[in-house]
């Protein structure tokens, strides 16, 4: 049977509070279970996306495979593995379990497995024994447990506080059916913007008909000169941005976190007190953070490292250039929207005709970008550096190759983990390629200053493969 998945508003109480999460119906309604999960665990919209895609394969695999007496956890094994090979038959092509899987990405397949492995243990905390049994925990043999022994050790010397931690754990558990270990491939050249470039996107590919789109600068330079996500200035408000108090040339960005941070313009709540954003917004405009809505509006939040309670800075890089240059347009933005009513306090609105004065939403954004991106002659993608998540990664290897410390990186980027920045700041191949050489000429330099010259380092080596094997 099919199996979709909606949109739903949740109400779980009289209290007139809801929430917006997706449903994944079946012929019976709405799964109730998939329902709370979703409303006890709270996780991103992301997480909540691909919690249901999971269920929903698992379930539609259920439909055509289960078999009378067959036990949950082989059962969960034979789905992990057609995540795995797909149910396609290679030779004939064919399908008898009317799937037509092609095999998923492993990484994928492996994200799924542990979904759904932490979602059965909720279930089996509750009224749903039985789904522990699909992928359960079990001791293993010995050299599981050596296995799952160096993996305690390694997340424990990387915990905030592992030092508290055990030194030696016992009844270490493993899952019957686990993900595929895949390979770790370090990228060619991390996906950054070219920095080269970027002047010329800002100026040149922002301008449209003789008109500068300001609001696409404003954006492009918190990314790029800023280093955020590209779904954090849609939460700013028109007062979130000021003067440096010690230099009234460069603009001071806080982002507030969308329901914790405190609302602007020292609006008071009901009880005289100083009110957090998400009050302000259901108070004075009937809106939700975008955090937690779905659709076009909706703004993601991934949980950073605030600088203070509860907003983070825009810690510019250079500060005198790329701050200098937001203060500046955001005054031209200012006066361009200042005729223009609006019913909402975000800072970035829509100008077109039919929508003026509303909401500007990402997928707006993004394209502008990939139409900039285009004019100045670039090629929009990923692969090269030119999303807008590019502009992050230029960032921070802008930061590195600034010789800024790591420590700081992970806190100018507000990463919650030292790890993160990692992947930001990888060194491009050329410039592996780069210290090699520039190594092996020290290694020559130093044997040509020993006592003799009889080493490999430092001397040419004319051999013919034919002597070799003489």
């Amino acid at each position: 049977m099919p199996f979709a998945t909606v949109n739903a508003k949740i109400v779980s109480d009289n209290t007139g509070a809801s929430m917006q999460i997706p449903v994944l119906m079946t012929a019976e309604g709405p799964l109730r279970s998939l329902i709370d999960y979703c409303l006890s665990m709270r996780r991103s919209q992301s997480w909540q996306n691909k919690l249901l895609r999971a269920v929903k394969l698992f379930l539609e695999y259920l439909e055509v495979n289960a078999m009378p007496g067959e036990e949950e956890w082989r059962f969960f094994r034979n789905f992990a593995n057609a995540l795995k090979l797909g149910t396609i038959d290679r030779n004939t092509f064919e399908d008898s379990s009317g799937l037509y899987w092609a095999p998923f990405e492993g990484q994928d397949a492996n994200y799924m497995i542990t979904q759904l492995s932490e979602f059965f243990d909720w279930l089996a905390r509750g009224e749903g024994p039985r789904a522990a049994k699909f992928n359960p925990v079990y001791k293993g043999g010995v050299y599981d447990q050596r296995i799952d022994l160096h993996a305690y050790h390694y997340r424990r010397s990387k915990a905030f506080l592992g030092h508290v931690w055990s030194d030696n754990p016992s009844g270490r558990r493993s899952r019957v059916t686990r993900g595929e270990r895949l390979p770790k491939v370090f990228p060619k050249r991390p996906p950054m913007f070219p920095e080269d470039r970027f002047e010329e996107l800002l100026f040149k590919g922002f301008r449209v008909s003789g008109q500068c789109d300001y609001r696409g600068m404003l954006i492009t330079l918190l990314l790029f000169g800023g280093g955020l996500r590209v779904s954090e200035p849609f939460h700013l408000y028109m007062a979130d941005v000021q003067p440096y108090w010690d230099d009234p040339l460069i603009a001071f960005v806080a982002v507030h976190h969308p329901s914790l941070g405190v609302a602007p313009n020292h609006w008071e709540n009901l009880s005289g007190q100083r009110g957090t954003r998400a009050e302000y917004l259901a108070s004075e405009f009937g809106m939700t953070p975008r955090n937690l809505i779905r659709g076009r509006m909706h703004a993601g939040w991934k949980d950073p490292a605030l600088d203070e309670r509860w907003f983070m800075n825009v810690h510019w890089f250079p500060r005198e250039l790329y701050g200098r240059w937001f203060m500046q347009i955001w005054s031209r933005y200012l006066e361009q929207v200042a005729s223009i009513e609006r019913h909402h306090p975000f800072a970035f609105i829509n100008l077109d005709r039919a929508s003026v004065g509303g909401v500007y939403c990402i997928g707006s954004y993004l394209k502008a970008l990939q139409s900039a991106v285009e004019r100045i002659g670039l090629v929009y993608g990923k692969a090269h550096g030119t999303t807008a998540h590019g502009s992050r990664h230029a960032y921070a290897q802008r930061a590195r190759r600034g010789g800024i410390d790591p420590v700081i990186i992970q806190r100018i980027m507000h990463h919650c983990s030292p790890m993160s920045q990692k992947v930001y700041t990888q060194p491009e191949l050329h410039e592996a390629a780069t210290a090699l050489q520039a190594g092996a000429r020290k290694l020559a330099e130093e044997n040509s200053e020993g006592p003799s010259n009889t080493g490999l380092i430092g001397r040419t080596a004319d051999l013919r493969l034919g002597s070799i094997w003489e």
